[in-house]
C-alpha cells in the first residue's frame, strides 16, 4: 500500500503542483480546499500524513490542527504546516498547536518531499520499506511475493493487498469499514461480508502446517494482525 497523503490547500495552483509531485513519488493523494470540509473528511478516513495550509476558508489550518490533536484517532497524525507567515512567533505558534513541521511559502518542493519521507520513515518505517516481516512471514512489495518459513505462498491480488495493509500496523485493530476503504477503496461498493470472506481466504493461504495464525478476530471491532 502506498502511503496516503491529504493536502489541505485553497490555492489551486499550489494544490495541483503538490498533487503532481507527490503522485510522481508514488503517494496516494487527496486534495481538499476548505478547512471545515477537511475536518469532516479526516473524521471518516485518516491518512498517513497531512499537509495543512495555515489560512483556509471555513476553518483555519491552525484551528483544524488543534482539533485534530484533541481527537484520539488523529492525535499522532504527522502534520506539516504550510504558511506565508515566516516570523518566529508564528512558527512557534504553529508548532505549539501541534504541527510536526513548518514550511514557509514559497518553499522548495524537493525539500518538502525529503521532509515527508523523513517523517514517514520516523513514525512508521513499514510504510516505506520494500519488505515487511513478522515472525516467519515475509511480504516483498517489489516482487509481489509472500513467504512463510521460506516457502512461497500463493495469494490472490486482494489477499495480498489485505495482508500488506495489516502488516503495516501490527497490533492495531481495523474495523471492516476501514479495511474496505483502505484495501478495496472508498469508491467501490462491497459489503462487510466481503471482508470476512477474504480474511478467511488469507488465513487459509498463510497458515500452513502447524503455523500460528497471525490474524486476530476482535469481536464487535474487526481484525488485527499480530
Amino acid at each position: 500500500m502506498a502511503p496516503k497523503i491529504t493536502v489541505v490547500e485553497d490555492e489551486e495552483a499550489l494544490s495541483v503542483l503538490l498533487r503532481y509531485n507527490l503522485e510522481a513519488e508514488g503517494y496516494v493523494v487527496e486534495t481538499i480546499t476548505r478547512g471545515d470540509e477537511a475536518e469532516i473528511a479526516l473524521r471518516e478516513k485518516v491518512p498517513d500524513l497531512l499537509i495543512l495550509d495555515w489560512m483556509l476558508p471555513g476553518l483555519s489550518g491552525i484551528e483544524l490542527c488543534r482539533r485534530l490533536r484533541a481527537r484520539r484517532e488523529t492525535e499522532i497524525l504527522p502534520i506539516i504546516m504550510l504558511t506565508a507567515r515566516g516570523e518566529e512567533s508564528e512558527r512557534v505558534r504553529g508548532l505549539s498547536t501541534g504541527a510536526d513541521d513548518y514550511m514557509v511559502k514559497p518553499f522548495s518542493t524537493p525539500e518538502l518531499l525529503a521532509r515527508i519521507k523523513s517523517m514517514l520513515r520516523r513514525v512508521n518505517p513499514s510504510l516505506l520499506s520494500h519488505v515487511l516481516s513478522f515472525g516467519d512471514l515475509k511480504l516483498d512489495r517489489e516482487q509481489h511475493r509472500v513467504f512463510r518459513k521460506e516457502r512461497e505462498l500463493k495469494l490472490g491480488p486482494t489477499e495480498f493487498r489485505l495482508l500488506e495493509f495489516l502488516m503495516q500496523s501490527p497490533g492495531r485493530v481495523f474495523s471492516r469499514g476501514q479495511l474496505l476503504d483502505n484495501v478495496w477503496g472508498a469508491d467501490i461498493y462491497v459489503d462487510d461480508r466481503t471482508v470476512d470472506v477474504h480474511v478467511g481466504r488469507l488465513r487459509k493461504a498463510i497458515n500452513i502446517g502447524r503455523s500460528i495464525d497471525p490474524i486476530r478476530t476482535v469481536r464487535g471491532a474487526g481484525y488485527s494482525f499480530g
